[in-house]
């Protein structure tokens, strides 16, 4: 049984179409990209899974129909990081973590002991040890990131939906943050699900990717069968040439001296 399954997911806002029957599979230790461009239906695909947005089709997480999930009991099996992730003034990087433990705790909102020994786990895992009582907004773009997930992860779910993890990230944080990810896929037997512009990085360390164009998917399939310019040309309107190997291609555009030669 597949951890996740949607099949022919189709949504609209107002007269624009946002998704148009896309479906798809996830499995346990699977690291699943969305690319393509800006509008193409990468973020409302992430939300639609989760039940953010109204669509047609059908949902499933281990063979269980989205609708028929608590929230609470969807919050323990998969962990969500927007866009746009937020936090309160003053809070600290350890009152962020313990807000992915909030599925877990009772009535009164208590913590237990299994609650700190896992944001301790998280906390070494991520390497946010030494900043725990650091207020949030001190800290790096790359270590905030890493606090976000940490949230996630503090949740103890199965699988991670990312939109866009590496927003504002430079490329040694986009690369630590992708070599954590594939550690957690690897380790931990995580599921992973994330929207990315960067296809290099993102070709390097997925196991599939899906190319989405006005809301369709364009293309499924390994980094080496969608990293093609034939694939990503037509999609993203501009002239791409491919270098390395097949199992770890690089695309890079083609300046017009290329072109021409």
């Amino acid at each position: 049984m597949d951890l996740l399954a949607a099949s022919n997911l189709s949504c609209s806002y107002g007269d624009h179409v946002a998704l148009k029957n896309v479906s798809l599979f996830l499995n346990q230790s699977q690291i699943l990209t969305l690319i393509g461009p800006n509008g193409s239906g990468k973020s409302t695909l992430i939300k639609s899974l989760l039940g953010h947005v109204q669509c047609t089709g059908a949902v499933t997480w281990k063979g269980k129909p989205l609708a028929s999930w608590s929230r609470r009991e969807l919050s323990r099996l998969v962990a969500y990081l927007p866009q746009t992730p937020g936090s309160e003034p003053g809070q600290t990087v350890l009152d962020v973590l313990r807000l992915g433990r909030t599925p877990y705790w009772g009535a009164f909102g208590l913590e237990s002991s299994a609650d700190e020994k896992v944001l301790t786990d998280v906390a070494e895992t991520l390497g946010l040890t030494a900043l725990l009582n650091r207020p949030i907004e001190q800290l790096s773009g790359g270590q905030r990131q890493r606090v976000f997930i940490g949230r996630c992860l503090a949740q103890e779910p199965a699988a991670l939906l990312l939109d866009e993890p590496n927003t504002f990230l430079d490329l040694k944080h986009q690369i630590d943050l992708c070599q954590v990810l594939r550690r957690l896929a690897t380790d931990k037997r995580l599921a992973i699900i994330l929207a990315s512009h960067e296809l290099n990085i993102a070709g390097a360390f997925s196991d599939s990717m899906i190319l989405m164009h006005e809301g369709s998917i364009a293309a499924a399939g390994t980094p080496g069968e969608i990293l093609r310019p034939e694939v990503l040309s037509p999609v993203y309107g501009i002239p791409l040439q491919r270098f390395g190997p097949a199992g770890n291609p690089v695309i890079s555009p083609q300046l017009p001296s290329e072109i021409s030669k």
